[in-house]
């Protein structure tokens, strides 16, 4: 049991035995004494003071002198105002120790078949262009996410909606039959995906000339849109793929295995994988048929135009459109036959959405619409909502070309790597040389993405998160190669204790910050966020590496003392690769 809810128990059995009220045990939240007091751990005595009919000091005060009394692991306490600050017994910290090291799987909740499902979708591309940083983003986040609630006791099932069809999608198609005279991405020599998003490029610069000649012969915008024979031709093509045209419905099954052989190399690469991938080309007939249906249940209507209209006013919301007056779906549409398809699926307790913060209206409408169709998990889905990653020359813009592409992105992250480890590496066999380059540069990458708060917009700056000093991945990455270092050169090998040293104040904070990690890994998955495990690796990297300065390990004549900091660097790093592992971050033995 971890060291918190050893002392949330004791405070709870001494307010019950004080006071005669029951608390429960997970109400009470001990937190990391402020350094500027004495003590370990701190817990906040104003909840109690109802029962105590005290005053915060006295009520302190005797919850403090119970512990003592009572409870093994507290050895004396201090009052400040209302906040109980308790000092833990140093042998105590032995065992807790020993019990980490001991520990199968420490801070990881193990998957029953008494677990919850969640379904997590991310990822959700077009096929009409190569993943980019913004789906780098997702897919990390998503990926990250699936595992933190794993470790946290789900059952989790990992999804991605691929976006196949629709006037973009068609706008590549004919691009390709208009200017790729016959090429395939053997013949390029590029994959697939790259090779389909230079054709929604091409047919974009071909667009934009078409409007300038129209415009500069005295059409307005409008008009010159309308008057587009290129875009007449694409939704030409869209109403053929509709009506199931076998032409171009070839074709469009050809270009879209070249784009999913690119995805799942780019995918493969950067280390996310899915249980289950559902294609909107399979999904939106489904919610166009649930959509027809809610019209006779009166929770749709129609309007004079044929279009299909939700009334959410009751809700606070307005009128929501799900099919247009030509009978076409929209995103909300084809949103509502994928929740029918995954509910058939699975047994879905919860359904987790990772989607940008542009889309929150989006999923406040789909959530009530889902309620009403009688989805058991529709009112309670979760929306991951992040926001974007900018970078220092702005935006990205896929239909110029101006996307940074995730490929591109990972290879410059490599090699950056490379460059930054090459005095360091010189002495390695180059292919281990390059393992550990690759290693470190889709750690920085994953890192710099992850640590920052989901919910914000950030800038990614590749220089600064390749970066061995700082809140980084090769910092903490470096950190555990040190540690692997020490413990090779080690005569012994690191086991539990036998012996209780007394262990030093920082060894002391270095040991419950490791103790931490099973509530981090809960908090992390209770608010769904990835960056409370990336920082909290960082502050263990950074416990770690100020007493690897200050105390020596090797060098240490106590060879009772020696053991203790050999085992403590031992659980370190294997805290530090199990809490990387859960933002998909791998570890290199050396560096």
């Amino acid at each position: 049991m971890s060291l918190d809810k050893i002392i949330s128990q004791a405070v709870s059995r001494a307010v019950a035995e004080l006071y005669a009220v029951e608390v429960s045990a997970e109400s009470i939240v001990p937190q990391a004494t402020r350094k500027e007091f004495e003590g370990n751990l701190t817990v906040v005595v104003f909840p109690f003071l109802k029962a105590s009919r005290k005053s915060p000091e006295a009520t302190a005060t005797e919850l403090g002198e119970w512990l003592v009394a009572n409870e093994a692991a507290v050895e004396k306490f201090n009052v400040v105002k209302g906040f109980l600050n308790i000092s833990i017994k140093s042998d105590f910290w032995i065992d807790v120790l020993n019990d980490v090291a001991n520990a199968d799987d420490f801070g990881i909740k193990p998957v029953t078949d008494e677990s919850q499902l969640v379904m997590v979708e991310y990822s959700s591309p077009n096929t009409n262009k190569p993943l980019h940083l913004g789906h780098v983003r997702n897919n990390l986040l998503g990926y990250s996410l699936s595992l933190i609630l794993k470790a946290n006791g789900y059952k989790v099932v990992k999804t991605n909606i691929v976006n196949d069809r629709g006037i973009h999608i068609c706008k590549s198609m004919l691009a390709w039959q208009k200017w790729g005279d016959g090429i395939t991405p053997e013949k390029a020599g590029k994959k697939g995906d790259h090779l389909i998003g230079d054709f929604y490029v091409e047919f974009d610069k071909h667009y934009k000339a078409e409007l300038k000649a129209l415009k500069e012969s005295g059409l307005s915008d409008e008009e010159a849109e309308k008057q587009s024979t290129l875009m007449q031709e694409a939704r030409e093509m869209l109403r053929k793929w509709e009506q199931n045209d076998p032409e171009i419905r070839g074709l469009w099954k050809t270009m879209n295995e070249w784009v999913y052989a690119g995805f799942d190399d780019t995918y493969k690469r950067m280390g996310v994988d899915f249980d289950k991938i559902y294609y909107e080309s399979d999904t939106y007939l489904e919610g166009k048929d649930l959509v027809l249906g809610g019209i006779e249940k009166g929770i749709m209507y129609r309007k004079e135009d044929n279009s299909v209209w939700a009334d959410l006013t009751a809700d606070g919301l307005d009128h929501k459109l799900l099919l247009r007056g030509d009978g076409t779906s929209v995103y909300m549409t084809q949103d509502i036959g994928t929740a029918k398809l995954r509910y058939q699926d699975y047994p879905i307790d919860k359904m987790v959405y990772v989607v940008g913060n542009e889309q929150n209206y989006h999923f406040q409408v789909l959530a009530l619409l889902l309620d009403k169709l009688g989805f058991k998990w529709g009112k309670d889905l979760v929306h991951f909502s992040y926001g974007m990653v900018e970078l220092p020359h702005g935006k990205m813009k896929s239909r110029e070309g101006t996307v940074v592409d995730a490929d591109d992105l990972m290879d410059e992250m490599i090699n950056s790597a490379a460059e930054a480890s090459a005095e360091r590496m010189k002495d390695i066999p180059a292919d281990e040389a390059a393992e550990i380059a690759r290693v470190i540069g889709l750690g920085a990458l994953k890192y710099f993405l992850l640590k920052v708060d989901p919910r914000k917009n950030m800038m990614f700056n590749p220089q600064e998160s390749i970066d061995f000093n700082g809140n980084t991945g090769p910092f903490i990455q470096y950190t555990y190669a040190r540690i692997q270092s020490v413990l090779r050169r080690a005569q012994e090998q690191a086991a539990a204790l036998t012996v209780k040293p007394v262990p030093s104040e920082k060894e002391v904070t270095l040991i419950q910050k490791i103790a931490d990690f099973p509530s981090v890994v809960e908090d992390a998955g209770r608010n769904y966020s990835p960056a409370v495990i990336a920082n909290y690796c960082y502050d263990l990297a950074k416990e770690y590496n100020q007493f690897y300065h200050d105390y020596p390990i090797l060098k240490e004549e106590d060879e009772n003392v020696r053991a203790m900091r050999l085992l403590l660097s031992s659980v370190t790093a294997r805290t530090l690769k199990s809490a990387v592992a859960l933002l998909g971050i791998e570890m290199p033995n050396r560096m």
